[in-house]
């Protein structure tokens, strides 16, 4: 009988997420075949002198999976490409509450990557096998105790493109009103303001959160502000 292989963690993931392994014409191919990925990583050997480093997931928790690839570049150079994927398969939100009188809800967001106070909106990260809007719901109940009365679909956003292999989705959600902040995580003030003050902000460099920046823009362009 032939011996079976044990399946790696890069087998497990290609198996459980075929799309984020196609390959598109003109694009950069992710090269599966022993022999190409072999030749990829002497190529990159070539390049670096601590060596080639292992292809297929190189770090994984319950957050954020790290991935690195071998693959054809459009000239047809070999080599390496990493990439970092949320490890829930759900996209992640980003939602924009509005009062009853169209102002803004901010949260002051502690953030450990960059170890500094943000003014943003509330958002998250998706959930195995949960919708953008499911996740949407959770995250506006956990961070400022509060239940939309509607939700407006802002569509998708891609937050890096040239390292972040997922989207989060955009919302706006109408509010009756929000509880205290989740301080567990980090938020110690939810305020509101209205329009012409957040725009300010973000013209004055006070807001700086992408994703806020982006749902804010989107909002606008779809008449919901001003």
């Amino acid at each position: 009988m032939p011996e079976e292989t044990v399946a790696t963690p890069y087998d497990r993931l290609r198996a459980t997420r075929p799309e984020l392994f196609g390959n598109t014409p003109g694009g950069i191919d992710i090269l599966l075949d022993p022999a190409e990925v072999e030749e990829a990583r002497r190529a990159a050997r070539g390049a670096a002198e601590a060596g080639a480093p292992p292809v297929g997931v190189v770090y994984a928790d319950r957050f954020v999976t790290l991935v690195r690839d071998a693959v054809r570049f459009p000239g047809g150079a070999l080599g390496l490409y990493v990439r970092m994927l949320s490890t829930a398969s759900g996209p992640g939100a980003v939602i924009l509450p509005l009062t009853t009188t169209g102002d803004i809800v901010l949260i002051e967001h502690y953030r450990h990557a960059t170890r500094s106070w943000h003014w943003e909106v509330p958002r998250g990260m998706g959930a195995p096998g949960a919708t953008g809007a499911e996740s949407a719901a959770r995250e506006l109940a956990e961070e400022i105790g509060a239940e939309a009365t509607e939700w407006i679909s802002l569509g998708r956003l891609h937050p890096d493109s040239g390292l972040l292999g997922d989207h989060v989705e955009l919302f706006a959600a109408r509010i009756g009103g929000f509880g205290p902040p989740e301080t567990s995580e980090g938020i110690r003030r939810i305020v509101t303001r209205p329009w012409p003050e957040v725009s300010e902000m973000v013209g004055a460099g006070e807001i700086t959160c992408g994703f806020t920046i982006a749902v804010l823009t989107r909002a606008l362009l779809n008449g919901l502000l001003g």
